[in-house]
């Protein structure tokens, strides 16, 4: 398994540590939910330098990225970060990812178990004028995360961090060591990532964090609590809630599916076509009204008993204090309060459907 420049601090600090996207990562310290908690309440710090880092540079740069994005990359201005997807030639999704605009580069923020896919993905579809370089390697990841990061963060740096709004960056130093300090989250519960290049120092960092944060409840926090945070505001995982088979618009992606003139994307027909004739299903999301906990694969059923549609993600949220879930199903079944069951064991068990995100 591979290691990211914080591993040993991980396995010092006595984290469950287990394999993941090739990498030995935390999954958690002191238990998912007091860490769980603690992001909402406090600042939480997620070690996330299993993500991969591609970079697109070159004069046709802009036209080859409106090629195979979703979203509209010439809105993206320097300083700015955008959601995207890259779709695939059959109407489905190769990876979902925050795009960044730096001056005379972007970077695609992948994730990890995507990489070399992705990768090699846009080199299939590369044109003339065009660079691309996988730095995967070379970049860390924290996310500094929940309503105490932005004061943690703000005494190692000179970055006035109120300036930089949500889905924008800033380069920085943080702690004496150059940053890219990146406000975009995967919590709902705000904060910021730290990009380091090439870094040497990883316990320095971490120190100087986990001092700064001191007064205000800091925790180390892993990737467990990241997905239960991430559900709980109904954001997508790549290989639960959306793959290559998901159709992006029935997932909920049409806010960032830009088919405007000039872009010709991969699965474009597809795409039109589905918008022209309408959704068939919907990916939506769910409590349990019984006693149980939803996961992933289980059935979705009509209150008659009928399977309608597959549960993606599931987990008893430790803030809401109860089982949700989020799944497919067919249209007449996502308005919100719809009765559905899940079918958990040998039980059926009552649900409905909820807007989202769960946490408000």
């Amino acid at each position: 398994m591979k290691s990211t420049p914080f591993t040993s601090i991980h396995e010092k600090l006595g984290a469950r540590m287990a394999p993941f996207a090739g990498y030995n990562m935390p999954i958690e310290y002191s238990g998912i939910i007091p860490e769980h908690n603690n992001v909402i309440e406090n600042v939480g710090v997620f070690d996330v330098s299993h993500m991969g880092a591609i970079y697109v540079r070159g004069e046709k740069a802009l036209e080859y990225l409106q090629a195979v994005c979703s979203n509209d990359i010439s809105k993206v201005n320097v300083g700015k970060a955008q959601y995207n997807y890259m779709p695939n030639d059959k109407g489905g999704i190769v990876d979902d990812f925050i795009l960044y605009h730096f001056e005379g580069e972007y970077m695609l923020a992948v994730n990890a178990a995507n990489i070399e896919k992705d990768f090699e993905w846009m080199l299939k579809h590369k044109i003339d004028g065009v660079e691309i370089e996988n730095r995967s390697e070379r970049v860390s990841i924290l996310a500094i995360q929940g309503p105490k990061a932005k004061a943690t963060i703000q005494k190692l740096t000179d970055v006035n961090l109120d300036e930089v709004p949500f889905y924008a960056y800033s380069l920085g130093k943080v702690a004496g060591i150059e940053a890219i300090i990146s406000n975009t989250g995967y919590t709902g519960a705000g904060g910021f990532e730290l990009y380091f290049i090439d870094l040497k120092e990883p316990q320095m960092v971490w120190d100087s964090l986990f001092k700064a944060g001191e007064e205000y409840g800091i925790l180390p926090t892993g990737l467990g609590a990241r997905d239960t945070l991430r559900l709980e505001m109904g954001y997508c995982l790549y290989g639960n809630d959306i793959d290559e088979t998901t159709n992006p618009l029935e997932a909920g992606l049409g806010w960032v599916t830009k088919l405007i003139d000039g872009k010709p994307i991969p699965s474009r027909a597809l795409l039109e076509q589905t918008k022209a004739e309408g959704l068939k299903r919907r990916l939506v999301g769910f409590e349990l009204l019984d006693k149980g906990v939803a996961r992933h694969g289980y059935e979705i059923t009509d209150e008659a008993g009928k399977v309608i549609g597959i549960v993606t993600s599931g987990t008893m949220s430790p803030y809401l204090k109860k089982s949700i879930g989020l799944g497919y199903v067919p249209k007449n079944y996502t308005t919100e309060d719809t009765k559905i069951g899940i079918k958990v064991r040998n039980k059926t068990l009552s649900a409905q459907v909820i807007k989202l995100p769960f946490r408000k």
